[in-house]
């Protein structure tokens, strides 16, 4: 039997590691946060060339200053009812953590929200869903202001493989 101390000390670090500023953004009416220090930079939308034979969720990729970058749309990654964009939807560039090294995607979003500072006693581990639904992507629930975020893991949305496709495009 696992000594209670040592996993609630595990809890905790895990969790503390969870603390600190996140970039807020909008999905469906869902609030979502991602660690600002994953966030390279956000843009409005702009032209995205389509790649043929990727998966929906995969938009193309965009010339950002010379760069070449592959853009993903959260919302259908995310399986949800894909939206049309306007005024407010933007992109918002992260460095992913990859086998090959550090790569920027753009994601798209419905809008974005703020800046918040996230301590640890606001941010509640992922509800078990079940054994069939993997929230492996989900940091941790941050309650704020009688609501909740869901505190994403960038670097766990994608698969191995989806990353090493992306690392192509």
């Amino acid at each position: 039997m696992p000594d209670l101390t040592e996993t609630t000390d595990q809890m905790l670090k895990n969790i503390s590691v969870k603390e600190g500023k996140y970039l807020t953004f909008s999905l469906a009416e869902e609030e979502y946060g991602i660690g600002i220090l994953k966030i390279k930079e956000i843009i409005g939308m702009m032209a995205i060339t389509t790649i043929p034979n990727t998966p929906d969720f995969v938009k193309g990729v965009v010339n950002l200053r010379g760069k070449v970058i592959p853009v993903l749309d959260l919302r259908q990654r995310f399986e949800m009812v894909p939206n049309e964009y306007n005024d407010r939807t933007c992109i918002i560039v992260v460095e992913i953590e990859s086998n090959s090294g550090i790569l920027l995607i753009g994601t798209v979003v419905d809008s974005v929200s703020e800046v918040v500072s996230i301590n640890r006693e606001d941010i509640e581990e992922t509800p078990a869903f079940g054994v069939n639904l993997d929230t492996n992507y989900i940091l941790g629930m941050a309650k704020i202001d009688d609501g909740v975020k869901i505190l994403l893991d960038i670097d766990q949305v994608l698969s191995p493989r989806e990353v090493s496709m992306l690392g192509e495009c």
